[in-house]
């Protein structure tokens, strides 16, 4: 499976515009990405209140996963560029 490994670096962490970022992207993708938080916590991307009950800061490390596709590692990029705008 595709993933990436991404350390927040998005003002205020992961906000409301933010996560509807995400939630935006990964709904146009075909098939589900998860979040796995350093803590073990999985969630998947296309839920806003699983999301936000994270409440992800910038520091955070986190690894966003999806299932092989000819679109997965655009998607995981674009993805991580929406928690690491800076990367």
């Amino acid at each position: 499976m595709p993933r990436r490994h991404v350390v927040i670096t998005a003002h205020n962490g992961v906000h409301a515009r933010p996560v509807a970022e995400l939630v935006r992207l990964v709904q146009a993708h075909p098939h589900a990405v998860t979040l796995r938080t350093s803590s073990g916590a999985v969630v998947d991307l296309s839920s806003v209140l699983a999301l936000m009950d994270l409440a992800l800061a910038p520091g955070d490390a986190v690894v966003l996963e999806t299932a092989e596709s000819a679109g997965a590692d655009a998607v995981l990029g674009t993805l991580a560029a929406v928690l690491d705008p800076r990367g």
